[in-house]
């Protein structure tokens, strides 16, 4: 990423003229600029939009067109801007935790582990949905308390079901970590490095199988400025706040759903996203 981009890139985020150093504190300010400025969303998904991993393509959707992502493309952009920016960063493999406790498949999600000069290493992660507003400490195994909820990061047990519906797989062990929210298994992660290269598949997965539950529903979904959460589910808009309080109303006409798009989440976009009908889909 050069210095142009690097330049638009915090521009986005609203960090163009702040100062943005390799610690801790610095990482902490971007992550949760990130999660209030860039949704959440799968809309390309439903809009017949290709999924393209590599670095110029992630920053072009984020930045020029101004659009979201999930995790692969939230994560892979946010990568390369700590990368460029003087942060060492790895790439990491996590399977989700499903129904029933199973897993999903191999490089089902993307997250970060970010090195910063003051010391520090941390799980970042602008690609989950609802989940931690500021990073995580990765040597932590306490309660790690957040506006986002109690994390804790664990070492894994070997007691998970396996992808799918399959047979039980014995995945603890080996250095795995399993991240929980508010008590809850969220993912378990490989702190092997990777390059996003090898999430390709995990994304074609989840842009083209029936049993992905991104071709099931759209959802586009940011931080607000006070700690809650904006999210709007194909017509259904939900607001939170940072006490839980939530207000849901379904939007009247394609108007108002694009005017949502444009004005809450920052989007243009030429048509109203819908869930497509894939029976037969492989």
């Amino acid at each position: 990423m050069d210095a142009a981009q690097v330049d638009a890139y915090l521009r986005r985020l609203g960090a163009a003229d702040t100062p943005v150093p390799p610690t801790g504190e610095g990482l902490r300010a971007l992550h949760l600029r990130h999660l209030r400025t860039v949704p959440f969303e799968n809309l390309s998904v439903h809009l017949g939009e290709e999924i393209v991993l590599d670095d110029k393509h992630l920053v072009d959707k984020l930045v020029a067109a101004r659009r979201g992502g999930f995790c692969y493309e939230l994560n892979g952009a946010f990568g390369a801007l700590l990368s460029a920016l003087g942060f060492e960063v790895a790439l990491l493999a996590a399977r989700v935790y499903g129904e029933a406790g199973r897993l999903g498949v191999p490089y089902d999600h993307l997250a970060l582990r970010v090195r910063t000069q003051d010391g520090g290493d941390w799980l970042a992660d602008v690609g989950f949905g609802a989940h931690s507003h500021y990073p995580l400490a990765l040597a932590d195994r306490g309660d790690q308390f957040d506006p986002g909820g109690v994390f804790r990061i664990a070492e894994s047990a070997p007691d998970a079901a396996g992808a799918g519906g399959g047979a039980v797989e014995q995945a603890g062990g080996g250095g795995d970590l399993d991240v929980l929210r508010d008590g809850a298994r969220q993912y378990r992660l490989e702190l092997r490095p990777r390059v996003l290269g090898n999430f390709v598949t995990g994304a074609w997965w989840h842009s083209t199988s029936p049993r992905s539950h991104f071709l099931q529903s759209l959802v586009c979904s940011r931080v607000t400025e006070d700690g809650g959460r904006i999210t709007l589910s194909g017509r259904r808009l939900t607001v939170t706040d940072a006490d839980g309080g939530r207000e849901t109303r379904e939007l009247e006409g394609d108007e108002e759903v694009l005017s949502v798009y444009r004005e809450r989440f920052g989007m243009e976009l030429d048509r109203v996203p819908e869930v497509r009908d894939r029976d037969g889909d492989g």
